[in-house]
């Protein structure tokens, strides 16, 4: 006990949210203190790293031979293992703004469809990256807790988490997921639709960051007020040359709409094989809709229409999670039972 509380003193216990699209890390009292994407450049002739997150992110779509920007993550879980090591050693550094006499003790946020190999993976980066110990959380839990939702109470929470490669939807009592349906569709695959759709559409062919810019700026789920329009630029495939064109949010709620129907089919497949009882706590409760797939203007509306549940969205959906995840390390005795290794 002695001795794990002068590791708590010396050393900074932190959060993480290993996400596809982002990576944020929590400390207690602390906040949020860093929020960069998951993207990392290598020199592949001398194997050094160029560039981490958001300066990074800049590469993509833009490198000569010589350079290779990398998404480790993919579906929300490691794709390239080495790679995600680099890169989480490297945000742990900033994190804990410089060296520190002792290793932190990281909780990470893992997809609540993980399996056993892709567990010891997450675990392994970590504890590679400069961990002294690693506990696992699943991200529905995390994102109920950093709601405030009563987790440990005898009554359904549902939580819907769209992140960039999974979308989790999770009802959770007693501290535990009752049931999860975690699907494959989210962030990412919004924006190859828009990419899809401006290819099929208009013979032109944009980069995955202006197809992001495309879903921030104008993406919707059911019709607005008032219409909105974007410009994208790209290389125009019959003779290769640049173009623009303007997109509507009409065009984008085209693009977009079977991702946005495999979240909704995900949200009532979970409804149908949930018990009775915490299908009725859920209808008096609602929902909480989390991750950055919470931002996509008027989903909330969407999912109220097509499954008569209220939809609650938090001030701040996209740290939802890892403030969730920051909370366990605040509160062991409260939160001890959450973890999942």
């Amino acid at each position: 006990m002695f001795f794990s509380k002068l590791f708590g003193f010396w050393g900074k216990n932190l959060a993480m949210d290993l996400g596809t699209a982002n990576t944020l890390f929590y400390c207690p009292k602390e906040g949020v203190v860093l929020n960069e994407p998951s993207v990392l450049a290598l020199d592949v002739r001398t194997d050094t790293i160029l560039a981490v997150g958001r300066e990074a992110k800049e590469y993509l779509g833009r490198t000569p031979e010589r350079i290779r920007a990398v998404r480790p993550l993919k579906d929300g879980v490691i794709a390239d293992f080495e790679v995600t090591r680099a890169m989480i050693a490297f945000f742990v550094r900033k994190a804990v703004d410089g060296m520190r006499i002792v290793k932190p003790r990281i909780v990470v946020c893992v997809p609540a469809g993980i399996t056993q190999v892709e567990k010891r993976a997450v675990i392994e980066s970590a504890l590679q990256a400069g961990a002294r110990e690693v506990k696992l959380i699943e991200e529905p839990m995390a994102a109920a807790i950093g709601a405030g939702m009563p987790i440990h109470e005898p009554r359904g929470n549902m939580v819907v988490d769209i992140g960039g490669g999974t979308t989790e939807v999770a009802v959770i009592s007693l501290s535990a997921v009752a049931y999860s349906e975690s699907v494959r569709v989210a962030g990412d695959e919004i924006n190859d639709a828009i990419q899809r759709f401006v290819q099929d559409e208009f013979k032109l062919v944009i980069g995955e960051n202006m197809a992001e810019a495309t879903k921030i700026q104008i993406a919707t789920a059911m019709p607005l007020a008032e219409p909105l329009q974007f410009r994208v630029a790209g290389k125009y495939l019959v003779d290769g040359s640049p173009k623009s064109v303007v997109l509507t949010d009409g065009h984008v709620r085209e693009a977009i709409k079977e991702p946005v129907a495999a979240i909704i089919a995900a949200i009532r497949r979970a409804l149908e094989k949930t018990p009775p009882e915490l299908v009725a706590d859920i209808a008096t409760n609602g929902l909480l809709l989390a991750g950055g797939g919470a931002l996509l203007k008027g989903l909330d509306k969407l999912i109220t229409q097509q499954t008569s549940l209220m939809v609650h969205i938090e001030q701040d959906p996209l740290t939802t999670v890892v403030r969730g995840t920051g909370k366990t390390l605040e509160d062991d005795k409260t939160y001890g039972k959450v973890y999942i290794n």
